[in-house]
């Protein structure tokens, strides 16, 4: 490119400078001074920047203004509209190409950036050309063959310019940001049609070309070391390409198939393709084999569609005795890497073919064989790659599945692995309390968020064989409970009380996990074929965990196992979408189960369980906001449940919660906790208000009585607050309990859906107390702590869910709400501003009557 390179000398001395600053002063303000100046270098459009550029990368006096350079060249040819002209962006293009091959040794962040400069710019003008015959950026391959045909330094160069190119091909840069998605896509497009596949075939040749030269190849020398890297990067960069333009987000599903053009079909049909990333695996080191799994997981996610049934089934068979050698040979899994991306592999082999097509496959014996001991094998070293067991068991979860819809003849023998892998987690995560106990790791336990998501493909998996699953759990659990309630018996008297406590905290670890499979195993039922022994196999379970947690709620006045909680909450949800509903047959032989070892007769004696518990976790872990926030969930659940809320109300422990709702029963509704702990209360009122509005109808007694201990409550805030500007004044008592009375009306205004209820609120809440609530927020006006939850009650008090606000012609009560959320809004802001609530109110005030406004305006 020709640029002019006089006077520009002391400004490029000066750049240099700047540069050696920034990566290498010491002072702090030396640093910013010359980020601010560099920043502003690069923000720079006219011909004296690319002058500049040209002459930093001519002067080479130091790597960081190399780079400084190509970035600067990068943002100038990115800016949208560009200002460089066609012949300009040309000039550049060859200009980098005929610097890197004359610079085959820069520093590798410079030669990345001038990488990144020739995709940019080649992507940016894929569609310029010099006549409608000739385009200027399109010859890529033979741009970059003179690179290839060079020194080892060369290729690495030449494999770098062809990989990032097809990454940035791929994705949508900053350049387009202003552009739209229909240009990218057809750039990509064009591109995938006219290049990607030579350029595929070619990462195919040179990988072939290495692999053969392997054993001469010295992969401790970092030239031969990095070709090996960016050629494998290369081709996994075009098999990861986005061929349909469904992910230009960069997110990847794993479980997504690669749409591979019918024009690929030559590539795969060609079996040595697949062959070669196998041999790729077996003869590079771990530093390297990872990638070749990489794109042997892309190349089992091909497109069905692609083959026939006949080539699907080769090329099947060809997949899993390559899995097959990979296991019989499996020194290279213990690289993380390469245990990850094949555990990746494992799975996308059932994601993209049936069960059906894998027990045909003719080694299929002997490899679901060799899966199932890797199986066990990874679940027993729960320490090894737990991130990668994920996939494990969505492998078998899947495998499962399928059985009920398997057509082929052929056995797909997992009734007899699936036990072995049920067992091996199980016996590998109660093996595992004791070691994180005594070596101080870090628990499973705590990551709740993956045990849900493990143990929902364990309920799948567990189904198969099931009353092998629910005989080692009963086993398990009977051993580890009778055990515990052994030591918790006598743990007061016991002479060696340390020993004794270490090992109680073992075995409520265990009775954790335990608790957690065998709710996993209940919800398993939605997904699996069941019977009436089934059933029955449930039956005992649920016992056993009833049977558990009477005992240690009795010891819940001298504390408790918070992740035991969690678990047995856990099973209660999974309890509950199976067994307590409209649709359950209450003659099964579960029910029959439940009440010859428990005396539970019927689902209203199964609801006052659920209730009990949901009253001693309210009661005695208010203080800890997971159990407490699980909790009210459960108990929403419950509520919302047609039939089951019925049978709900008659019950005593509800009565108690609807005539009780206090503080002293429910401590968690008090002062004496954090602002952070009361979001829950909002729950509790919802689930609250959906019982009391079962027999409710316009008994406005009953709706009074509920609501004492509110009005109480209420009463005692504004006597607080009325002393507000006196030295007496109990600011955060006040405040607290302002917070606290928002929620729970918040919960009730949401709760109250029908025309009846909600006026017996308002008629409450109106003149009363909404005089409380706008005081509480002319007091804490700035605190959003207070103002957020009053804000919130009025939006759901103006909120016109199921037509509940449809007033009468000659009822002021709208006026009066309008006024009362008018008021809120003016003291907390002064003046009326468009927040979610004045979008309420507004609309609510666009339906009221003309009479009704014009009243108003008077």
């Amino acid at each position: 490119m020709q640029f002019a390179a006089s006077g520009f000398t002391m400004e490029v001395v000066k750049l240099e400078l700047l540069c050696k600053q920034l990566h290498e002063a010491n002072d702090g303000v030396q640093r910013q001074e010359a980020e601010k100046a560099l920043v502003e270098f690069q923000s720079g459009r006219g011909a004296a920047t690319l002058s500049q550029c040209q002459l930093l990368l001519d002067r080479a006096q130091s790597s960081y203004s190399q780079y400084l350079a190509a970035t600067t060249l990068t943002k100038l040819v990115s800016r949208n509209p560009c200002t460089l002209s066609l012949q300009q962006r040309i000039d550049i293009r060859n200009y980098v190409l005929n610097y890197l091959a004359t610079r085959p040794k820069l520093v590798h962040y410079v030669t990345q950036g001038l990488v990144v400069l020739f995709g940019r710019i080649t992507k940016l003008g894929w569609f310029d050309g010099l006549d409608k015959e000739k385009w200027a950026f399109r010859n890529v391959v033979g741009d970059v063959s003179q690179f290839l045909q060079g020194s080892v330094d060369h290729c690495v160069i030449g494999v770098q310019l062809l990989a990032q190119l097809t990454a940035e091909m791929n994705q949508i840069s900053e350049s387009d940001a202003n552009k739209s998605l229909t240009k990218h896509r057809k750039i990509a497009s064009s591109f995938r049609d006219t290049q990607l596949y030579d350029i595929f075939q070619l990462s195919c040749t040179l990988l072939r070309t290495a692999l053969e030269n392997s054993k001469t190849l010295n992969f401790s020398d970092e030239s031969q070391h990095g070709l090996m890297t960016h050629l494998l990067r290369l081709a996994l960069n075009c098999l990861t390409f986005d061929f349909i333009g469904t992910s230009v987000d960069e997110s990847s599903d794993d479980l997504g198939t690669v749409q591979i053009p019918t024009a690929w079909r030559p590539a795969f049909l060609d079996f040595s393709t697949v062959q070669l990333f196998f041999d790729l695996y077996a003869s590079l080191p771990a530093s390297l084999s990872p990638v070749t799994l990489s794109c042997l997981v892309q190349i089992a996610s091909v497109r069905r569609t692609l083959f026939s049934n006949e080539e699907r089934a080769k090329f099947l068979s060809q997949l899993v005795n390559g899995v097959r050698n990979i296991l019989q040979n499996p020194q290279g899994l213990s690289d993380p890497s390469n245990y990850h991306e094949f555990c990746r592999l494992l799975l996308r082999l059932k994601s993209n073919y049936q069960l059906g097509e894998l027990v045909t496959v003719e080694h299929y014996p002997d490899a679901i064989q060799l899966i199932a001991k890797f199986t066990v094998e990874s679940l027993n070293m729960w320490q090894f790659a737990p991130n990668s067991v994920h996939y494990l068991l969505s492998l078998w979860q899947r495998m499962v599945g399928s059985v009920p819809y398997m057509k082929a003849t052929e056995p797909h023998l997992l009734e007899t692995y699936t036990p072995e892998v049920v067992r091996a987690y199980v016996s590998s995560r109660l093996e595992s309390v004791g070691v994180v106990l005594r070596e101080g790791l870090d628990d499973p336990l705590d990551d709740v968020t993956v045990i849900q998501q493990q143990l929902d493909q364990l309920s799948t998996i567990g189904r198969c064989e099931y009353a092998k699953t629910c005989a080692l759990l009963v086993q398990l659990f009977e051993q580890t409970a009778q055990r515990y309630q052994e030591l918790i018996s006598t743990r007061m008297n016991s002479r060696s009380q340390q020993h004794s406590m270490e090992e109680i905290a073992i075995l409520e670890g265990q009775l954790t996990w335990l608790v957690y499979m065998i709710g996993s195993a209940i919800g398993g039922r939605v997904s699996f074929n069941t019977s009436d022994d089934h059933d029955a196999m449930d039956g005992e379970l649920v016992c056993r965990i009833l049977q558990l947690m009477n005992l240690t709620d009795t010891y819940l006045p001298q504390g408790g196992c918070e992740r035991r909680e969690l678990a047995t909450i856990s099973f209660f949800e999974q309890f509950r979408k199976i067994y307590v509903g409209d649709q359950v047959h209450k003659t099964s032989k579960f029910y029959r189960r439940l009440s010859e070892i428990l005396g539970l007769n019927d689902e209203s004696m199964v609801l006052a369980v659920f209730v009990r518990k949901i009253i001693t976790n309210l009661k005695y872990w208010g203080h800890c906001e997971q159990i407490l926030t699980r909790t009210l969930t459960l108990l929403s659940d419950l509520s919302i449940s047609y039939n089951s809320v019925r049978k709900l109300v008659k019950l005593e422990e509800v009565q108690f919660m609807l005539n009780n709702h206090t503080s002293e029963h429910f401590p968690f509704l008090g002062v004496g906790v954090s602002v952070q702990e009361m979001r829950s209360r909002t729950l509790f009122y919802t689930s609250l208000g959906r019982l009391l509005m079962v027999e409710l109808g316009e008994d406005e007694e009953k709706f009074t009585q509920f609501m004492i201990p509110i009005t109480s409550a209420f009463d005692s805030v504004g006597r607080l607050l009325a002393q507000a500007e006196t030295p007496m004044f109990q600011a955060e008592e006040a405040k607290k309990g302002l917070i606290g009375l928002a929620r729970d009306l918040r919960g009730l205004a949401y709760a109250f859906n029908t025309k009846t209820s909600y006026m017996m609120l308002f008629d409450w809440i109106y003149p009363t107390y909404t005089g409380v609530l706008v005081r509480g927020v002319e007091i804490w006006s700035h605190d959003p702590q207070v103002t957020t939850p009053v804000l919130k009650l009025f939006a759901e008090l103006v909120q016109n869910r199921s037509q509940r606000l449809q007033f009468d012609v000659s009822s002021p009560n709208g006026i009066l709400l309008f006024r009362e959320a008018s008021k809120v809004i003016c003291t907390y802001v002064g003046d009326c501003c468009f927040c979610y609530l004045c979008l309420q109110v507004q609309e609510f005030w666009l339906k009221e009557t003309t009479f009704q406004k014009i009243r108003y305006i008077l």
